[in-house]
């Protein structure tokens, strides 16, 4: 199975605006602090999650990017899909052609694994995700990093 970086990079930086929403709209440069993923990469998926209205953009002063509805309306499987990710246990990227051009003896098996995989992810939203206990310690941890960074670099400007 394979879901490549932008997949996972699409779900996280989602899941980093669900985590901070109450603070308003988010920049992209704070989700590329804390996450580690390339500003230039995450001005590409955010154009997809907008394009998909997963995602709106505030202009101006104190701009970013906030969730289109609520957190607990955005599934997993809709973050992946609307970056034109898909998640295929198959050889073949599921055309059915894996042996020589035909069907191979396992392409039904890693389909209906494919298929699996989908539903799991259309299963779950991103309030189940920050719900979780770890995932709030996760990010209070990077929102340190993030502040113990902004203070370093005013320290050394005085």
């Amino acid at each position: 199975m394979r879901l490549t970086a932008k997949g996972r990079y699409a779900v996280t930086a989602m899941l980093d605006i669900a985590v901070h929403q109450e603070k308003g709209p988010i920049s992209l440069a704070d989700i590329s602090e804390r996450q580690g993923i390339s500003l230039s990469y995450l001005e590409q998926l955010f154009s997809k999650l907008r394009r998909n209205e997963l995602v709106s953009s505030v202009r101006g002063p104190g701009g970013g990017y906030k969730l289109s509805r609520d957190a607990g309306d955005i599934f997993v499987a809709q973050i992946v899909d609307s970056v034109d990710e898909t998640v295929d246990a198959t050889k073949c990227a599921g055309r059915a052609n894996c042996q020589h051009g035909e069907t191979c003896l396992t392409h039904e098996l890693w389909a209906d694994l494919s298929e699996q995989i989908h539903q799991f992810l259309s299963s779950i939203d991103l309030a189940t995700i920050i719900a979780n206990r770890t995932v709030r310690e996760v990010a209070d941890r990077q929102d340190a990093h993030q502040e113990e960074n902004i203070e370093r670099a005013l320290a050394q400007e005085a």
